[in-house]
């Protein structure tokens, strides 16, 4: 019954003309990335079309998500510090905070990766429900399309997406 009724609720955002996949994405593996505006925190401003022919890293996040807090290090680390050099662009996007804010939140973190703005989590809504939450990783391979899609903070789903970032990387 429990079930039913969270397929019900929703179902309801379907009705909005959206389809509603796992962890509230409605974009799924092997869709087109959507196009948007990037703003960084410093200033720059393009658009993800831009970056076509690049492996692009979107991260989710938000200064006060500890999950995001937990998650970063890592990606900075792991990701960011090991495959910059090869290519790879990755990007926070941070969920409706101010400029200062989001300067400060990374300062706090110290990752070297830009955070990029995101006033009213407009970009986070073309990639997920607004209600549902961040700590989310969206990767996109060098045609625009996406091939790999994170929820929270686990482990072994960092592996896995750390593996098939290195692997689109390899592959020229």
């Amino acid at each position: 019954m429990f079930l039913l009724i969270t397929v019900l609720i929703s179902s309801s955002s379907i009705g909005q003309g959206k389809k509603v996949y796992d962890e509230g994405y409605i974009i799924k593996v092997g869709d087109k990335a959507p196009d948007f505006t990037i703003k960084e925190a410093g200033g720059k401003t393009y658009k993800i079309s831009d970056l076509k022919g690049k492996v692009v890293m979107l991260q989710f996040t938000a200064s006060w998500c500890s999950v995001c807090r937990t998650e970063m290090p890592f990606i900075e680390k792991e990701i960011w510090q090991e495959k910059k050099a090869a290519g790879l662009v990755v990007i926070g996007i941070d969920r409706d905070e101010p400029v200062e804010k989001v300067l400060q939140f990374q300062k706090d973190i110290a990752v070297s990766y830009p955070l990029a703005l995101d006033p009213g989590a407009d970009i986070f809504g073309l990639f997920a429900e607004k209600e549902a939450g961040v700590t989310r990783n969206v990767i996109i391979d060098r045609s625009g399309k996406i091939i790999f899609l994170t929820r929270l903070y686990e482990r072994e789903e960092f592996d896995k997406m750390k593996k098939m970032i290195f692997a689109e990387l390899a592959a020229k």
